[in-house]
């Protein structure tokens, strides 16, 4: 079990019986929780937590009822009004509720519907974000979704939508001509007609490609590969779910910023990746 660490003085908030509190629980590793997360696991009568919340993370709530929420593609999950549902009839109960959800609840995380939901039934809420997958897992993998020499924009998409295939509202084309870094939520499934949907868009068959797997678990895979070999790369790395995809240049600074790698005793690849011939800048 966790330790009980001391939080720092603040005038934490409280929370009150019958309030729904939605809370991020970061991509994994528990030392990724903010404070005001670590604050309501501390206080909760019942923790509703989804399948990527590390067992880990509910030890910081010893006092709390535990009840399992999870959704994963292709296995048996409970329906998403269900699960708002039952939400809202534990804070009629009068219990202080934790919605845990893996990374934000906002990002791809359906805690928007399940927010709404709780409002169209009066019962107060409180939204505490969290680090998102699609930005501390690759940071882990040593990948930044932003570097002044590869990109000015970064595009976040899910692969799939609410059918389970994948999203025929979003404009493929438009996606790989404007966005020099696409990071992909959800994708393993349909990362065959993803990749030829960029492809076909004029994305390079070259273009750098990587694959996180359980970000920031000890657990956590990467697998490094392009557009063009993706789909035979991961079948031949058995990757499974969960995974972050991430399209562009950026994935070449992993060669340099594996600092896990590092830690471990790994040189760095190459000091260069991107080709520029000058050293980094102090300021």
């Amino acid at each position: 079990m966790s330790p009980q660490v001391p939080l720092p003085v603040h005038a934490w908030p409280q929370m009150q019986p019958g309030w729904v509190w939605l809370c991020g629980a970061g991509p994994g590793d528990p030392g990724l929780l903010t404070l005001h997360a670590a604050n309501a696991l501390r206080q909760a009568d019942v923790v509703i937590y989804d399948a990527l919340v590390q067992e880990a993370i509910l030890d910081w709530a010893p006092q709390a009822e535990r009840i399992y929420a999870g959704k994963r593609g292709g296995k048996p999950s409970a329906k998403q009004r269900d699960i708002s549902l039952r939400l809202v009839d534990l804070a009629r109960a009068g219990k202080k509720v934790l919605r845990l959800k893996g990374g934000d609840p906002f990002v791809f995380g359906r805690g928007g519907e399940e927010a709404q939901t709780l409002v169209q039934h009066g019962i107060p809420i409180r939204i505490i974000p969290g680090i998102s997958a699609g930005i501390g897992g690759l940071a882990y993998a040593g990948i930044p979704v932003t570097h002044r020499d590869v990109n000015q924009s970064v595009t976040f998409v899910t692969g799939h939508d609410q059918s389970g295939n994948t999203p025929g509202s979003l404009d493929w084309t438009s996606i790989s001509r404007g966005s020099q870094v696409i990071v992909i939520y959800m994708g393993m499934k349909h990362i065959a007609q993803i990749a030829a949907k960029l492809i076909a868009a004029g994305r390079s068959l070259h273009e750098p490609v990587a694959v996180v797997t359980t970000a920031t678990t000890a657990h956590q895979q990467v697998l490094e590969t392009t557009l063009g070999t993706i789909v035979d790369d991961i079948a031949a790395a058995e990757l499974e779910p969960p995974a972050i995809i991430c399209v562009g240049q950026s994935v070449l600074m992993r060669q340099v910023l594996d600092w896990q790698g590092q830690a471990a005793g790994e040189a760095p690849r190459n000091l260069d990746p991107l080709g520029r011939g000058r050293p980094a800048e102090t300021a």
